[in-house]
């Protein structure tokens, strides 16, 4: 029981093929106790995927661009859980004009930085107060070393999410509160679907990575995200652990 006696907030479930979905149900099935974030129309749908789950999670409210929601969210984590000793970050959006890199308007782009790299910030400092003790923040990047056919903006988000990770693991650690990401290989999830031209990635990865890679199968990421959330990696922090098959080491 990897997770035993665990409480874990974790965002970013919305179907059941997300990361996210399985990292909550491998949580579950190890021992631990799942809080799940949804937010406006989305909610619906986070409450009905949570009943697919071994036991039915509670499902609050929280969009990480919304201060008011950030500032109010340990009182509100308060009436399920006493303390926190993780958190998933499986966050991201860019608006559909921000897929194309020399286009794209500010205000598309600062969207995107906003949600997909300034919330890992926002949400580790909002659920600080209920990690007394130490905890795990763990976040989902796709690798943000090379510059990706029609990734554009999004990519540039995921390289800033990953230098605030390490920004954050500078801070947080003498708090006792390690900050690490999982670089996934493309997985197709909602939020994949929604990247203009996403089957470039399918198309080449699995002929490239040594070990294969399945587009459909979420569960080797969220294996990895399962570890980093448990005691088992007690002084690795601001590190970035890739689960894409070796593809990233090939030339």
């Amino acid at each position: 029981m990897l997770l035993q006696g665990k409480r874990l907030l974790i965002t970013g479930v919305l179907m059941d093929s997300s990361i996210a979905f399985h990292v909550a149900k491998l949580a579950q099935e190890e021992g631990a106790e799942v809080v799940l974030t949804s937010f406006g129309r989305a909610m619906k749908i986070t409450q009905a995927i949570a009943k697919r789950l071994p036991t039915t999670p509670p499902v609050i409210e929280l969009d990480v661009t919304n201060q008011e929601h950030l500032d109010s969210l340990a009182e509100r984590l308060g009436e399920h859980v006493d303390h926190l000793d993780g958190v998933l970050h499986s966050i991201g959006f860019a608006p559909r004009g921000a897929f194309n890199f020399l286009e794209a308007s500010w205000d598309d782009v600062a969207t995107a930085l906003h949600a997909s790299a300034y919330s890992l910030k926002a949400l580790a400092v909002a659920t600080l107060p209920l990690m007394p003790d130490g905890g795990s923040v763990v976040g989902l990047t796709f690798d943000a070393q090379f510059a990706w056919p029609v990734y554009d903006w999004m990519g540039v988000a995921k390289a800033a999410l990953e230098s605030t990770s390490r920004y954050c693991a500078r801070d947080l650690g003498p708090k006792g509160v390690r900050v690490n990401l999982v670089a996934a290989g493309p997985i197709r999830t909602t939020a994949a679907k929604s990247v203009p031209g996403f089957a470039t990635f399918e198309e080449s990865w699995d002929k490239r990575a040594p070990l294969g890679w399945d587009v459909n199968d979420p569960f080797p990421a969220a294996k990895a995200c399962a570890v980093l959330l448990s005691d088992w990696f007690p002084a690795t922090t601001a590190e970035i652990i890739h689960v894409d098959g070796g593809f990233h080491a090939m030339g």
